[in-house]
């Protein structure tokens, strides 16, 4: 197996804060690795170290050799924070990137892979949305067609269809060979794109490993939350299910579907109202949560979930 990516003991400290603490990792050529963890964690300081672009103690080689001996034609990079030329279209930003390169793939058709065609094409940089500009931006890392992709929060500020075109675009890279290191804050972003996955929480890397893998080891029971004003000990008298809370909704764990209409039956004859009941089965918003103790606030999990309301005319 080719490895596109080591970490090995990496380190980084900003005055008292310890960013990095101790992080090892590998990539191998060809794969999704996807990076997870809230603001803070340490994801693109880590991206800066692989890139050789900020000083760690440790080790760190991209394509096996020291990242700043690598040659630019073969990394595509996606900052956190990056902003280009205002004054300049994304047709005009896309052909000066092109032009840094020996061989670069054509503007156009970079473009028209992130969806900006037609009109946007030809404004102001500056004029785009938000959205638009970050599409923008992942074409300008795209355009020299590279070998490993290092993406830090490439879909934020995107729209739910355009996240998914580009999550599309990345795993068609992916299968044509390109290695890709993503962060993200989206849970079922990497759920779907990665083959493998960290979750990184103070500087910290918890653990790694497969999605599937992750969630069936780590994620618990499938369970149903319920939005409610009762308290969570008189669900707990009412239940014979086990009851915690998560943030402002009480969860009723290892409810299966066929159980739900017995929750309801129970709650009905207590007289315990409830606003909603959102059916839950287990994510890596589980696992971050089982392996760490906290709550993963960007987690967008809506995939795994089924919600239901309480019907209208009825007294819950």
């Amino acid at each position: 197996m080719t490895v596109a990516l080591v970490a090995e003991d990496v380190n980084k400290s900003y005055g008292d804060v310890m960013a990095l603490d101790g992080v090892s990792l590998s990539v191998a050529a060809g794969e999704v690795f996807g990076l997870v963890g809230p603001n803070g964690a340490g994801k693109t300081t880590l991206v800066r170290a692989l890139t050789g672009t900020t000083t760690v103690t440790g080790e760190v080689s991209l394509l096996g050799q020291e990242p700043s001996a690598v040659d630019s034609s073969q990394i595509g990079l996606l900052p956190q924070s990056f902003s280009p030329a205002g004054r300049l279209t994304p047709r005009e930003l896309l052909a000066q990137y092109a032009g840094r390169y020996d061989t670069a793939r054509d503007s156009d058709a970079v473009l028209a892979d992130v969806g900006i065609e037609g009109e946007p094409a030809n404004q102001w940089y500056e004029e785009l949305s938000g959205g638009q500009k970050r599409r923008v931006c992942v074409a300008i890392a795209l355009v020299n067609d590279p070998d490993v992709l290092l993406l830090d929060e490439p879909t934020t500020g995107i729209d739910p269809a355009g996240r998914r075109a580009l999550w599309s675009l990345l795993e068609d890279l992916a299968a044509g060979g390109t290695t890709v290191f993503l962060t993200s804050h989206s849970m079922a972003e990497v759920e779907r794109l990665a083959d493998r996955v960290g979750f990184l929480t103070d500087g910290d890397l918890v653990t790694v490993g497969s999605p599937r893998d992750l969630v069936d080891t780590h994620g618990g029971a499938s369970r149903l939350l319920v939005e409610t004003d009762a308290p969570p000990d008189a669900l707990t008298a009412t239940l014979s299910h086990s009851v915690s809370t998560r943030g402002d909704r009480v969860v009723v764990e290892a409810v299966g579907p066929r159980d739900i209409g017995d929750v309801v039956d129970a709650l009905d004859a207590a007289g315990l109202s409830f606003e909603s009941l959102t059916w839950k089965q287990p994510d890596l918003e589980d696992v971050y949560l089982e392996l760490t103790g906290k709550t993963f606030e960007g987690a967008d999990t809506s995939a795994s979930s089924t919600s239901i309301p309480a019907m209208a005319g009825e007294s819950r």
